[in-house]
């Protein structure tokens, strides 16, 4: 009973903990999903501060160059995923909505006794669901004054957090280990390192295989002559950033539009492809450009995007795979540290 109550008291502390740590998080949502953002890209763009710097560019200028054409250069990327998605809405739209009335028909043609008032139920929650999905995309970003200000804002802390950390990155790590206590410092120290790399490879690795993932299927798409081809593979590729919950949707709506153009068939041969590219990516692209040291189980994919993304949209949900990569390093160097500690002190 004692052992079980000790156990019940730790539980309590941890899940309070957690508790007050997410109601922190939700208070200053903004203020982390920036530092997030710029955390992310610092470890995307210092590479080339690093490479320039060793040629003999000082530090400051490597900085402002690399940040200069690092923002530019995400700025036209984002800028062309939202032109093409907003752009070609409509016919996605109007692709689901056949592919919704294409799967009806051939549901009420099968010997499977469905009636037509249940899928008339079923269609019309669905239609409702994607004209309502659809107005909230196209009028997403102007609801409103606070909304504008809140996004410039965001974007304002990101930019000059990762000027910051790409010129100062190091010492600002050392500062921030001034409160942590004393005993930590040494084991956080040693972590930090590990950590970091972990994280530039997560990064570097994600956009590589992302744009891989875009490539393979979009040409797939456009050598079947299924429609939307482009704006099928922006939305693979920014979908990838979402791991696993985000290639499932993007290779779904590949697969709607397939099914609606061009047939049966022409979906079935989109599938193919989609799972081809999957397991191209899980098997081969994963460990040979991630490596070992990001990998991450699937089901703590699944748990952290959903976590992320309950607490902080599709921002948290980007966020929260690469934190638990992140952690997974710090967690496993610190416990290899202490199991190496033990027996020096025993002897």
């Amino acid at each position: 009973m004692r052992v079980a109550a000790e156990a019940g008291w730790r539980l309590l502390v941890i899940a309070g903990t957690v508790w007050v740590l997410v109601q922190a998080i939700s208070a200053v949502r903004l203020l982390v999903l920036s530092l997030a953002a710029a955390i992310l890209v610092t470890a995307l763009l210092q590479p080339t501060v690093a490479r320039l710097h060793r040629h003999g560019v000082p530090q400051g200028v490597a900085t402002v160059l690399t940040a200069l054409c690092g923002f530019v250069l995400l700025g036209l990327v984002g800028w062309f995923v939202i032109w093409q998605v907003t752009d070609n809405l409509e016919d996605l739209t109007d692709s689901l909505q056949g592919g919704v009335d294409e799967l009806k028909r051939r549901l009420l043609d099968s010997p499977f006794h469905i009636t037509e008032e249940m899928l008339d139920n079923i269609t019309e929650k669905l239609s409702d669901g994607i004209g309502s999905s659809s107005d909230k995309l196209t009028t997403a970003g102007i609801h409103g004054v606070a909304v504008i200000v809140e996004f410039l804002t965001g974007v304002l802390l990101t930019v000059f957090s990762t000027l910051f950390l790409l010129y100062d990155g190091p010492r600002i790590w050392k500062w921030s280990l001034k409160f942590a206590p004393a005993p930590a410092r040494p084991a956080l120290e040693g972590a930090g390192p590990l950590a970091w790399r972990t994280l530039s490879a997560y990064v570097h690795g994600t956009v590589i295989i992302a744009f891989i993932d875009a490539l393979c299927i979009g040409l797939g798409i456009y050598f079947l002559d299924v429609p939307l081809a482009l704006p099928l593979a922006v939305v693979i590729f920014a979908a990838a950033f979402v791991p696993l919950v985000g290639a499932v949707v993007s290779g779904a709506l590949a697969v709607v539009v397939a099914f609606v153009a061009e047939g049966l068939v022409t979906a079935l041969l989109v599938l193919l492809i989609v799972l081809g590219v999957q397991q191209l990516e899980g098997h081969i692209l994963q460990p040979f450009i991630l490596g070992r040291a990001v990998r991450v189980h699937p089901l703590a994919v699944i748990l952290s995007v959903a976590a992320g993304g309950l607490l902080a949209g599709i921002g948290g949900a980007v966020v929260a795979v690469p934190l638990v990569a992140v952690a997974n390093t710090v967690v496993s160097y610190l416990l290899n540290r202490d199991g190496e500690q033990r027996p020096q002190e025993q002897s």
